[in-house]
């Protein structure tokens, strides 16, 4: 079993930046994908990024739209934990945001890829 624990969300102004992070422990694979969803309130969960990791290499990254250019996804294995680092954050990026583990990358935009998900944590942008 896969635990996934979020945490670095807050209260930030617009234009301004924070870093998520989620810290994975239990069953680890050396194949993995990675991803990143936001939900806002009254709206389904929605992708954001994600991340496909083959022992230490990347083999692929993707980012949804909305954000490519302003949020970059990394990875620290000495530390089983990945990042989502947040500029130029925006009103519009007000969700919970959640790290979630599957193996599937043909269908990593879909929230039912992943198996595993964090609890989640607010991200707030005051306008």
């Amino acid at each position: 079993q896969v635990q996934l624990v979020e945490s670095g969300g807050g209260l930030v102004q617009a234009g301004g930046s924070l870093r998520l992070s989620c810290a994975a422990s239990g069953r680890t694979f050396s194949r993995y994908v990675m991803g990143w969803f936001r939900q806002a309130p009254g709206k389904p969960r929605e992708f954001v990024a994600a991340i496909s990791r083959s022992g230490s290499r990347t083999d692929y990254m993707h980012y949804a739209d909305s954000v490519r250019g302003r949020f970059t996804f990394s990875v620290d294995n000495t530390k089983n934990t990945v990042y989502l680092q947040m500029n130029s954050l925006k009103p519009e990026d007000t969700a919970v945001f959640y790290c979630a583990a599957g193996s599937s990358w043909a269908t990593h935009i879909s929230p039912s890829e992943y198996d595993h998900w964090g609890q989640g944590t607010q991200v707030t942008v005051s306008s």
